[in-house]
């Protein structure tokens, strides 16, 4: 299987204006990515079935290229990947300059609780990898709005979410138990499991994961940061 890099090129930054636009915390705020090692057949696998892989794994590594050229420089927060399978962490695959750190076992729900459980103290989100709606603004809205509650949700259009995020204060909410992943109940299940918290939801985003969804009007994963001809990684 032929690999590149996953290299980002470095966004604009904000003007100082746009940098207060996330409300000063007493902790840092932290973005975390969640991302699958782009590796074909282990990736957007029902897309690969309908479109092929090379086509499904291009889709991946430029969503994801593009995702973190917008986000992953930003001063307002600080951004990290969260991979998988653990044994990618070291990979080559991914911008040198992010910090990483293993999902581990488990569900969704499970692995996503441990990244919540093991950061420092601070408000975190946790986003998707295959969004390609995702931008600075759209993260920078969302953090503003989980200043002011205990929880944020991004809604997708298929009843589950693109974004969770959670204060983490006074204490670690647990909401990911029971939760029918990867089915139209996953959104209303995670609220069900936040009954009595205060919560936030932010812009309505699309994952991809099939041709229809593909095939969506107005899809854009953003301009182009992948070479054309990936190099083989040693």
């Amino acid at each position: 299987m032929r690999q590149g890099r996953l290299s980002s090129k470095p966004a604009n930054r904000p003007s100082n204006q746009a940098a207060r636009e996330v409300p000063r915390a007493p902790f840092r705020c932290r973005l975390v990515v969640m991302v699958k090692e782009p590796v074909g057949g282990r990736v957007k696998t029902r897309l690969t079935q309908q479109a092929g892989l090379s086509r499904a794994l291009g889709f991946y590594r430029h969503t994801i290229a593009s995702v973190l050229a917008r986000v992953g420089r930003d001063p307002r927060w600080t951004t990290m990947l969260a991979i998988t399978p653990d044994t990618a962490v070291h990979s080559r695959s991914w911008p040198a300059h992010l910090p990483r750190l293993a999902q581990g076992g488990g569900d969704l729900g499970a692995r996503m609780q441990r990244i919540f459980d093991r950061l420092p103290p601070g408000p975190v989100i946790v986003v998707g990898s295959d969004i390609p709606g995702i931008t600075a603004a759209v993260i920078a809205k969302a953090f503003r709005q989980l200043a002011g509650r205990d929880a944020i949700l991004g809604p997708a259009g298929d009843g589950g979410y693109w974004l969770v995020g959670l204060q983490r204060r006074p204490q670690i909410a647990r909401p990911f138990g029971r939760v029918r992943w990867s089915t139209r109940h996953a959104l209303a299940d995670t609220r069900a499991n936040l009954e009595g918290a205060r919560i936030a939801e932010t812009a309505l985003l699309h994952d991809v994961d099939d041709l229809a969804d593909l095939a969506r009007p107005g899809l854009t994963s953003g301009r182009q940061v992948l070479p054309r001809h990936s190099r083989k990684s040693k």
